[in-house]
């Protein structure tokens, strides 16, 4: 259940490694109780942020607080408040799911802690399973091994960095029901994905390439601000249109199974273009909604490189 409080408010977010400026004047605001998706390519800077905003890197500029904590001077107390899912499993494989709840239950020194690991067992489903390896579970076991460690200590905003990245769709599912359910009970979420059904999922999205904040907004929001136009072609050798259609700069074009997407700003007309170029009457050309996969294309195609 979403609140006027923020969880999360931060601008200004800046860090540098060397000389390169790897998250460039990020502002952030996530409500209390608000799933937000944090969207973005490979080396966009998504995991660096969200280091920062628990405690784990210090900016070199930008301010701001997370959980009513200054995001500089605080960040031992955020860490508390926290829980944080990273990209990687990181438990220990050689022992059991039940022993790596009771070892991150006692590195937080919780008291009545094999009640508490207990409750964890039983609320992520785990409880059939508490003797197995944790070496021997499948992707998706181990993502919920996961969330159940980080959440052992009833943090208020939990961090989710590529959570179901490798795991497959019904496990997808399963996950994201369990993160609905908790931020039912209030808990805020930051997750960043690069699934696009993931993303639609979420109540608010942020989307970040080569360092810098290009989107915010809800997904019908998001990809109203981008302001494209987007048409399915259908017909004969849509090979040759798409090569076509890439001489020109102006058209996104993506294969999608039979017939071949294109997007482009509003003010273009796809069609028109078609029988400029002598093809007027090769492929049909149909108008259908831009979706969040478009948008985030354009965005990046669009991007400063920050390794340049």
């Amino acid at each position: 259940m979403t609140s006027d409080v923020l969880a999360i408010d931060v601008r200004g977010l800046t860090k540098r490694f060397g000389a390169r400026t790897v998250v460039d004047d990020v502002a952030i605001q996530v409500r209390r109780g608000e799933i937000c998706g944090f969207l973005g390519p490979n080396g966009s800077g998504k995991t660096t942020t969200i280091r920062m905003l628990c405690g784990l890197l210090e900016p070199d500029a930008g301010e701001g607080q997370c959980l009513g904590h200054d995001i500089r001077r605080e960040a031992r107390r955020i860490k508390r408040r926290v829980g944080y899912m990273t990209q990687r499993f990181g438990l220990y494989e050689d022992l059991t799911i039940e022993e790596n709840l009771d070892f991150v239950a006692r590195a937080y020194g919780m008291p009545a802690r094999r009640e508490v690991v207990r409750g964890a067992l039983e609320r992520l489903g785990l409880v059939e399973r508490r003797q197995q390896l944790a070496g021997s579970l499948s992707g998706g076991w181990k993502q919920r091994l996961a969330l159940a460690a980080c959440m052992l200590h009833q943090p208020e905003l939990l961090l989710l960095d590529e959570p179901t990245a490798g795991v497959d769709p019904k496990a997808r599912r399963d996950f994201w029901q369990q993160i609905h359910a908790l931020a039912a009970e209030g808990l805020t979420v930051l997750v960043s994905t690069h699934y696009m059904d993931e993303a639609e999922r979420c109540h608010r999205l942020a989307y970040i390439s080569y360092g810098k904040l290009l989107a915010k907004g809800t997904a019908e929001e998001v990809i109203e601000q981008a302001g494209l136009r987007t048409w399915e072609l259908r017909g004969g050798d849509l090979t040759a249109a798409s090569e076509l259609l890439q001489t020109d700069p102006r058209w996104m074009v993506v294969a999608f199974g039979g017939a071949v997407h294109v997007s482009a700003p509003k003010a273009e007309d796809l069609q028109a273009w078609l029988v400029a170029h002598n093809a007027g009457a090769r492929w049909q050309v149909t108008p259908i909604p831009t979706g969040l996969e478009d948008v985030f294309i354009a965005l990046t195609a669009h991007a400063q490189d920050n390794f340049q």
